[in-house]
């Protein structure tokens, strides 16, 4: 099992950029392929990025391509999203999760594909 915690949200005005991170406590941070969601007031839960476990693929939204990356360091346990040109629809509380993989090309972009969830960070954009 694996916890997971999020950190580094907060408020931005539209343009700037932030970084919300997640590190991953209780088993073998590189067994898992990990993805970033979000969810806004009165929506569900959607797909952000992904990522699989080395790091060597990743997959976006087509609303966040070309602004975010998602990264990660198996070596600090450590999950990343780096997001740039923000929007206010980009206002969300931002979610990290988990997904045990057996193989490294494994990527996934549905929230029922992911065992384990952190608690979140809001993330507000100003226009």
């Amino acid at each position: 099992q694996v916890q997971l915690v999020e950190s580094g949200g907060g408020l931005v005005q539209a343009g700037g950029s932030l970084r919300v991170s997640c590190v991953a406590f209780g088993s073998t941070f590189s067994n898992y392929a990990m993805g970033w969601f979000r969810q806004a007031p009165g929506k569900t839960r959607e797909f952000v990025a992904a990522i699989t476990r080395t790091g060597a693929n990743t997959d976006y939204a087509d609303s966040v391509k070309g602004r975010f990356t998602i990264s990660r360091d198996n070596a600090q346990n450590t999950l990343n999203l780096q997001m740039n040109s923000l929007k206010p629809e980009d206002t969300a509380v931002y979610y990290c999760a988990a997904k045990k993989s057996y193989d490294l090309f494994t990527i996934a972009t549905m929230t029922y594909d992911y065992d384990y969830w952190g608690q979140g960070t809001q993330v507000t954009v100003s226009s």
